[in-house]
C-alpha cells in the first residue's frame, strides 16, 4: 500500500473513532439534543412480556428497576437522585422495595384482552395524533409550588415532650411530629438542607382549609344544572346535622364525622361519572390488580363495572374519568435503558388534547371536573401540562412534585398478593402479644433508610433490618408486622410506601418518616389520631418518642388502627365505605368543595 492510501484509511479511521466517541459519550451523558443522536444506538421500540415483567411481592431485580433512581430526560423538573437530596427529585420506578419479595420475578394480572391494541407486543405504540387545531396553551398554566414554610419548631407548645438526656421518657398526649437539638453522633445525618422546605401535617391540614376557603368554580358553569347540584352539595356538607351514635363511623378517625357522613349520603345518591371511552388497550380501560400498583387496576376495573354511579350521558355527569394506566403505559411505551419518558409524557399530552378537540367537556371547567388515578412513581410527570388542572388521584402525593393539597387525592399504595382473594391474612396479634417496640425491612432505597438503619439496627427493643430471608408467602416479614406495636414507614425513592396500609391490614400503628407526603384520603381521615409522623431528620430520636407516648395512648391508636382498616380494603363487589368508594368520595369531595359556597 503507497504512503497516499495508507494516510487516507488512516483518516477514515480516525473519523470513524472519533464519531462512535461522540455518540457514546451523547449517550451516556444525556447531552441537550442528545435524542437527535440515540436512534443510531439503539432502538426506539419497546415491548412487555405479560408474564415476566412484574415483581414478585414488592421487589424487582430486574435492570429497569435498578434505572429508577437515574436521571431520565426530557421531565420537567427531574434531577437525578444519585447525589441529591431525597426532597429535590422527581423519583423512578417505584416503592416495590421491601423486604417481602425474592429476586424472581412473577406474573402480573392484565385482563386478557389487553393485546387489542394492535402490535403493543411487539413494537412501540403510538400516541393520539395531535389535531390540526390544536394550539398549544401550556405556557399558560403555572405548576403549584409550595409557599415557604415556617422553619421554626413544629412541635405543639403544650406536648410534655422527653429530650434525649431524660432519664425516663414521659408521656407525650397527641403525635409528635416536631423536631429536636441532639449531641452530635458518628451516625450520617439526613441531609440537613432538605429540612429548610419541609411541610409538616400540621401545615398541610391548614392548607387545606385553606383550599377549602377559596372557591375556584367557573363564571360559565355557574347556571348549569350540574354547577346548581354542586353548590347544593356544598351547602348541605357544611351544614350538615351532628352525626350522633352511628355505627358505622367512629367520630375520631374523622376531621368531621357529620361532614363526611353528609356528602357520602348526597353522592350516594347525586354523583354520576362519564368514562371516556377513548383510548386503547393496554394502556386504557385495562388494570393489573396485583403488585404494589394495584390500587388504580382495582379502582378502573370496578369504576367501569359501576352501575350506580357511571352515566352514558356526559351531560349530567359531575366528574369525567379518564381511564388510564401509569403501570401500563411504562410497561408498553417505556424504551429500557434509555432514560428517556418524553414519549409517556407526549402520549398523555396527545390523548387529552384529543378529547379537548373532539367534546366540550374539558373547555366547560379548564378541565377542573375531570379526574384520574394512577400509582406509578412517574404519575406526576406525566399528568403536568394541561392534565395539571384535573383531579389527579396519585400514590406519589408528593408536595416537592407539585401534589396540590385540596385538589388532588392521595391514593393509598395497596400490595395486592391474591387479585382472586385481596383480603387475604389481614389481621394481627392483639396488643399483648406485640413484643417488638418498632419493625422496619427493606432494601435501602433513598437516602432516608440508611440513616434508619445506622442509628437503631443494633437496638436490642426494635427489628430493623435491611433484607430479610425470604420465606414463601412473605410470612416472616407479615408475622414481624403482626407481632410489632409501631410499623416503620421510612420513603425509599419517592415517598409512598405499601407499608403505611400493609401496617393498617395488621393492626399495627404506622409510624410515617416521610417528609412532604401527604398521607391518603387526607380530605376526610384524621391521620393524627391513629398514626404518628416523624420527620426524617429526627430519626436519631426515634426511640425515644415511640417511647414517650404513654401505653394509654399507644392502646387507644391501635384500637383506631383496627377501626379504620375497613376504609383500605379492596371488595370484588364494592362494599359501603370500602376503598373504592372512598377513593371515588374523596375525588368528589373535592370538586365539591372547589365550588363557590351559597
Amino acid at each position: 500500500m503507497d504512503d497516499g492510501n495508507w494516510f487516507r484509511c488512516r483518516n477514515l479511521v480516525l473519523v470513524f473513532a472519533i464519531l462512535f466517541a461522540v455518540v457514546m459519550v451523547v449517550r451516556h451523558f444525556e447531552l441537550p439534543y442528545g435524542s437527535e443522536f440515540l436512534p443510531l444506538v439503539h432502538s426506539p421500540k419497546a415491548s412487555y412480556d405479560k408474564k415476566s415483567y412484574f415483581p414478585v411481592g414488592g421487589e424487582s431485580s430486574s435492570e429497569f428497576e435498578l434505572e429508577r433512581n437515574q436521571s431520565l430526560k426530557g421531565d420537567p423538573g427531574f434531577v437525578s437522585s444519585t447525589n441529591q437530596s431525597p426532597f429535590q427529585r422527581v423519583i423512578g420506578e417505584s416503592e416495590d422495595d421491601r423486604n417481602s419479595a425474592s429476586n424472581g420475578v412473577t406474573k402480573g394480572r392484565i385482563s386478557p384482552s389487553s393485546n387489542q391494541n394492535g402490535n403493543s407486543d411487539s413494537g412501540l405504540a403510538v400516541p393520539p395524533a395531535i389535531p390540526a387545531s390544536y394550539t398549544n396553551t401550556d405556557s399558560n398554566l403555572a405548576v403549584p409550588v409550595m409557599p415557604a414554610i415556617d422553619k421554626t419548631d413544629s412541635r405543639p407548645k403544650d406536648a410534655n415532650y422527653s429530650s434525649p438526656g431524660d432519664v425516663k421518657p414521659r408521656p407525650v398526649e397527641g403525635n409528635f411530629t416536631g423536631s429536636t437539638d441532639l449531641p452530635p453522633t458518628d451516625f450520617p445525618a439526613v441531609n440537613k438542607s432538605a429540612t429548610m422546605l419541609v411541610m409538616p401535617i400540621s401545615k398541610m391540614n391548614e392548607f387545606l382549609h385553606m383550599s377549602y376557603s377559596s372557591p375556584h368554580s367557573q363564571p360559565s358553569q355557574l347556571h348549569s344544572k350540574v354547577h346548581k347540584n354542586l353548590v347544593y352539595a356544598r351547602s348541605q356538607i357544611e351544614n350538615a346535622p351532628v352525626s350522633r351514635n352511628d355505627a358505622d363511623l367512629y367520630a375520631p378517625l374523622y376531621r368531621n364525622v357529620s361532614m363526611f357522613s353528609r356528602s357520602y349520603e348526597i353522592m350516594e345518591s347525586m354523583l354520576k361519572v362519564y368514562i371516556y371511552k377513548d383510548g386503547e388497550k393496554p394502556i386504557f380501560h385495562d388494570s393489573i390488580l396485583e403488585g404494589i400498583y394495584s390500587c388504580e387496576g382495582w379502582f378502573l376495573k370496578l369504576l367501569e363495572a359501576n352501575k350506580q354511579f357511571v352515566t352514558k350521558d356526559p351531560e349530567e355527569a359531575h366528574l369525567f374519568y379518564l381511564p388510564f394506566s401509569s403501570r401500563l403505559l411504562q410497561l408498553t411505551l417505556y424504551v429500557k435503558h434509555s432514560h428517556n419518558r418524553e414519549n409517556l409524557v407526549q402520549y398523555m399530552k396527545n390523548y387529552v388534547e384529543m378529547l379537548i378537540t373532539k367534546y366540550p367537556y374539558w373547555n366547560r371547567t379548564d378541565g377542573a371536573d375531570h379526574f384520574l388515578a394512577a400509582c406509578h412513581d412517574w404519575a406526576p410527570a406525566e399528568t403536568r401540562g394541561r392534565i395539571l388542572n384535573c383531579i389527579r388521584a396519585l400514590c406519589n402525593a408528593d408536595i416537592k412534585t407539585g401534589f396540590n393539597i385540596g385538589k388532588d387525592v392521595s391514593l393509598p399504595t395497596t400490595y395486592v398478593r391474591s387479585p382472586q382473594n385481596p383480603l387475604k391474612d389481614i389481621g394481627g396479634n392483639p396488643p399483648s402479644e406485640r413484643p417488638i417496640l418498632a419493625f422496619f425491612a427493606g432494601y435501602m432505597h433513598g437516602n432516608v433508610r440508611p440513616v434508619l438503619l445506622q442509628h437503631w439496627s443494633n437496638d436490642t427493643d426494635m427489628r430493623i433490618f435491611s433484607r430479610m430471608p425470604h420465606v414463601k408467602g412473605n410470612k416472616n416479614y407479615i408475622e414481624h408486622m403482626r407481632s410489632s406495636k409501631y410499623c416503620i414507614c421510612a420513603r425509599g425513592f419517592a415517598v409512598h410506601s405499601p407499608r403505611v396500609v400493609e401496617s393498617i391490614f395488621y393492626e399495627c400503628v404506622p409510624v410515617i418518616i416521610s417528609d412532604n407526603y401527604v398521607p391518603p384520603l387526607f380530605e376526610v381521615l384524621n391521620w393524627e389520631s391513629f398514626a404518628v409522623f416523624i420527620l426524617e431528620k429526627d430519626i436519631p430520636n426515634l426511640k425515644n418518642i415511640l417511647l414517650s407516648i404513654s401505653e394509654e395512648k399507644y392502646l387507644e391508636m391501635q384500637n383506631r388502627v383496627k377501626r379504620v382498616q375497613k376504609h383500605f380494603l379492596w371488595h370484588a363487589e364494592p362494599v359501603k365505605y370500602d376503598l373504592f368508594h372512598m377513593i371515588l368520595h374523596s375525588i368528589w369531595y373535592n370538586r365539591v368543595f372547589r365550588m363557590a359556597p351559597i
